[in-house]
């Protein structure tokens, strides 16, 4: 993460997903009055976790607070700058994504 020292005002929170799953981690970084919605289109589900949600029937929803679904580091960044930070981490070599946007609750 070394490559986000150029933009400290610009990162709002970072989330390491983990056991508990996308909401549980994302809960712990951002206000009560805010929550994440999840853009599934952005991403495709690593093998093991679409494997896991076939054979077990489990909703997409359960699966995201349950498992991290191939995401590790989030990071809740502000929009104006989502696409520079986004573009200055792939020439880092990261893999990045849009997971969704932070809305009112």
């Amino acid at each position: 993460l070394a490559a986000l020292k150029a933009f400290p005002e610009d990162i709002k929170a970072l989330a390491h997903i983990t056991g508990g799953g996308l909401q549980d981690n994302f809960e712990r970084v951002i206000p009560d009055t805010l929550k994440l919605e999840v853009n599934e289109k952005n991403r495709k589900l690593p093998p093991v976790f679409a494997w896991l949600m076939e054979t077990g029937n489990v909703p997409m929803k359960d699966m995201q607070r349950t498992f991290n679904c191939g995401i590790g580091m989030t990071l809740v960044v502000s929009p104006k700058k989502a696409d520079v930070i986004a573009a200055h981490l792939k020439k880092s070599g990261e893999q990045v994504f849009v997971l969704g946007y932070i809305k009112k609750r």
